[in-house]
């Protein structure tokens, strides 16, 4: 038996359970890891609560994103063996001390990389890059847009525009949450107060070219009126709790595109271009390019009050879990 996080119904945060499990089994094409890091994300709350777009059966463990070390191995697998530490998505199951995962969604670990720092690659950094390079096509010298600047997504998203030649504008909640920003590379920083006049003045009236949103509701309507022509507004999620109802006259006289943005499902429908963007992002990340911030550790007993944090709005960077 092994100690894991257990969602044994859709509800509150609350009821998540800290208890004892079966150990995973590898599959043929998969590979069991002990965890030493596992990735707390928003999405992750959205799931327990029933409320995000998949609904695995109940009871399940939670936690999509790990970083450990190979403990059994499925006679199908290749180039992985016993003892080779390693970062993996693995949909469900990452808040425990062991995980199985398909071997095509694991990579090696950056040779003296930190853990915690890697987890962050996959699910935040991973959402950011696809969505800038694949979603957005963003170009050197355009500007960009980044809103919740100071989250996971929004600080890998500054990060990664500014690795791509952009000029970014952060928009987050306080000064605290700006400074980090900035810390990051934010070129401009800006709270949400009157944010469409802000943006439209900073661009002397023509608008910007990208905009990451993950916040939603009155952030979302402020920007989709701040688009320049051929613009690329990108949906990420609605950390608000208030999806908007989008006036889709605005994209047709203002030319832009409001432009969907699933990680997810783009890992498993592209699995060449996520490993392409991984392995950018690794290179990234070895020479210093990227650097993500980890926020905040808690023991794998105390995840809900890491999803809790999160939920609130009160973190910043990456929040990880250490069984």
């Amino acid at each position: 038996m092994m100690k894991a996080i257990v969602c044994n119904n859709y509800g509150p945060i609350e009821d998540l359970q800290f208890t004892n499990m079966p150990e995973p089994e590898p599959g043929s094409d998969e590979v069991v890891i002990s965890v030493i890091s596992s990735g707390v994300n928003f999405p992750d709350g959205l799931l327990v609560k029933g409320l995000y777009q998949a609904k695995p059966p109940t009871p399940f463990v939670p936690g999509g994103e790990v970083v450990g070390v190979i403990s059994e191995i499925g006679d199908q697998v290749k180039g992985y063996a016993v003892g080779d530490k390693v970062a993996a998505l693995c949909q469900y199951g990452g808040w425990a001390e062991r995980v199985k995962c398909n071997a095509n969604l694991v990579m090696p670990m950056p040779e003296n990389a930190n853990e915690d720092e890697v987890t962050a690659l996959l699910c935040g950094y991973g959402t950011a890059h696809h969505a800038l390079k694949q979603r957005a096509v963003l170009k050197p010298g355009e500007t960009l847009v980044v809103t919740g600047a100071s989250g996971l997504t929004g600080l890998a998203a500054v990060q990664i525009g500014k690795a791509m030649g952009a000029k970014v504008i952060a928009v987050a909640s306080s000064q605290d949450k700006l400074a980090l920003a900035k810390k990051n590379g934010a070129d401009i920083l800006l709270g949400y107060d009157n944010l469409r006049d802000e943006l439209k003045a900073i661009t002397d009236g023509q608008g910007v070219d990208v905009v990451f949103d993950v916040v939603g509701g009155e952030v979302f309507d402020a920007c989709s009126r701040a688009m320049a022509w051929q613009g690329r507004l990108l949906v990420i999620g609605f950390a608000s709790g208030t999806i908007p109802q989008f006036p889709i006259n605005l994209a047709l006289v203002k030319g832009y595109s409001v432009v969907g943005v699933f990680w997810g499902a783009f890992a498993c429908k592209q699995p060449k271009d996520y490993a392409a963007n991984m392995m950018e992002l690794v290179q990234w990340y070895a020479t210093g390019k990227i650097k993500p911030h980890v926020g905040q550790k808690f023991k794998l007993e105390d995840a809900t009050a890491a999803l809790q944090h999160i939920m609130e709005r009160k973190a910043v960077g990456k929040i990880v879990l250490n069984p």
